[in-house]
């Protein structure tokens, strides 16, 4: 033990006090360059911030000097006279302009129609900017979305939604009852609502859609201009094979024709699925396999990187 407590003491001789860094000394100097920056951009002289705050000229020149410890109720008032929000002056990343965050504020509370026209207009100048962080999983049912979706999500840390599970939820009924009720208009309007909500929602997300999403234009459209698309395809025989593994024996009772149908609809949408970034096919695979080909997908095409 007196060796253990000789060498704790050796240690701390050799540690510099001045060279530990105080844990809020970072946060100090970077609230200092902020309000000197926002102050003088606003054209303000400190003794005019001083009487606009209520705040001493000498606390202010400590402050941008990164000597004063400035009490949150002082901030809040030296950031209403410099006209932003206290968070802008704390925030890790440079605060937005102004007029940039009146136009965010504008934006937010446009209808969804101009939101969507924004959009168009912007999305050209850096169209992956758009889509970061999210994914979104396409194609028939049976192919492995849900599956694929749920493992990938929790393998990189970020939330997995269902579609459909969200319509449920916000419909608060069975999505069986919600096709009843709505038909299928009704059902599609409410498609492309709860697609809004979630890119509304989240930054970085997996998403599984219902297979016919790509048969609706503008909701396709919507889709593809704000998430990246992987379409998770497999043949006909284990579409068919998953979905009755699934419970589900409609494609097959009362319908010989229900294989020949199943192809045919897959050869229709072809194309539309085809329109994704990637393609990861789950024919023959094991899940893991299957979500290995994904994860390689994501980290190569590097959807998850901001702006990319």
């Amino acid at each position: 033990m007196a060796k253990q407590n000789d060498a704790l003491t050796e240690m701390r001789s050799l540690i510099d006090p001045a060279k530990v860094a105080d844990p809020g000394s970072e946060l100090i100097d970077r609230l200092a360059t902020r309000v000197a920056e926002v102050r003088k951009k606003r054209g303000l002289p400190r003794r005019v911030l001083s009487e606009m705050s209520g705040v001493s000229p000498r606390y202010l020149a400590q402050l941008e000097a990164g000597e004063g410890n400035i009490s949150v109720m002082l901030l809040q008032r030296v950031a209403e006279a410099l006209d932003v929000r206290i968070e802008a002056l704390l925030a890790e990343e440079v605060p937005l302009d102004h007029d940039v965050q009146r136009m965010a504020v504008l934006f937010r509370q446009a209808p969804l129609e101009i939101q969507h026209e924004v959009r168009r207009l912007l999305a050209p100048q850096n169209p992956a900017m758009m889509r970061a962080g999210r994914i979104c999983l396409i194609g028939l049912r049976g192919a492995g979305k849900s599956t694929l979706g749920r493992m990938a999500g929790e393998a990189l840390g970020i939330p997995f939604v269902e579609l459909n599970r969200d319509i449920e939820e916000h419909a608060d009924m069975p999505l069986a009852e919600v096709m009843a009720f709505y038909g299928d208009t009704g059902y599609r309007r409410l498609e492309a609502e709860a697609l809004e909500r979630i890119s509304a929602k989240y930054d970085r997300v997996i998403l599984a859609v219902a297979g016919g999403i790509v048969a609706e234009e503008k909701t396709y459209a919507h889709l593809l201009e704000r998430f990246h698309t992987v379409w998770i395809r497999t043949s006909a025989p284990e579409h068919m094979q998953r979905v009755r593994a699934q419970g589900d024996h409609r494609p097959m009772q009362g319908n010989p024709a229900a294989m020949a149908h199943l192809r045919e609809l897959l050869k229709a949408r072809t194309p539309l699925y085809a329109q994704a970034e990637a393609q990861v096919n789950t024919a023959n695979k094991t899940v893991q396999s299957s979500l290995n080909n994904l994860l390689a997908v994501i980290a190569n095409k590097r959807f998850l990187d901001p702006g990319t």
